[in-house]
């Protein structure tokens, strides 16, 4: 009768380890490439290397003649040649001209004597300059702003009180809206 072997009966039979890549040896550029000098000096422990340039410089492509477009000098402007289309409408339009000082004093007066009579916009109209430039030179002083701004409110209030429900109702949902942005 046979014994059966107690080593076989403890013994796997399938892998154990997920079998893995071994790490790359690369060899090391610096020493194994051609042409390259080297000089180690034993007393200091340093290491010189002397690699030439990959290529020899093409005398079809210098600093003084390259063959690359993107390394000539840009070439004179042709005054004649179309231009491409400006970006911006507002490019088009000729810059306005400075304003002179006597201009200037004068706008400032009309706005300061009626600012419901002389507005930005028709300031702006009259000196030929945007209301913009009209609101920097001649600011109103900030009581007389806020008094402004009340009549306004006023007035876009009574504008507001004519409107229907449904406007109503869309013009607030609206504002609560921006509160979450």
């Amino acid at each position: 009768m046979l014994k059966p072997r107690l080593s076989l009966w403890f013994t796997r039979g399938y892998a154990t380890r997920i079998a893995e890549k071994p790490p790359a040896r690369f060899p090391d550029p610096l020493l194994n490439a051609p042409n390259v000098a080297v000089k180690t000096l034993k007393d200091e422990n340093l290491t010189f290397i002397h690699r030439p340039p990959p290529t020899v410089p093409s005398p079809h492509s210098t600093t003084l003649a390259p063959a690359s477009p993107l390394l000539k000098s840009p070439t004179p402007s042709n005054k004649h040649a179309p231009m491409p289309p400006f970006l911006r409408p507002s490019a088009y339009n000729a810059a306005p001209l400075r304003m002179s000082d006597k201009d200037i004093e004068q706008l400032r007066k009309l706005r300061l004597s009626n600012p419901e009579k002389h507005s930005r916009a028709k300031l702006a109209k009259l000196f030929k300059c945007t209301p913009n430039f009209v609101s920097k030179i001649a600011a109103l002083p900030r009581p007389k702003r806020k008094e402004f701004a009340r009549k306004m409110e006023a007035e876009h209030e009574t504008v507001r009180e004519q409107w229907g429900e449904k406007k109503a109702t869309f013009v607030a949902i609206k504002q609560k809206r921006r509160e979450f942005w």
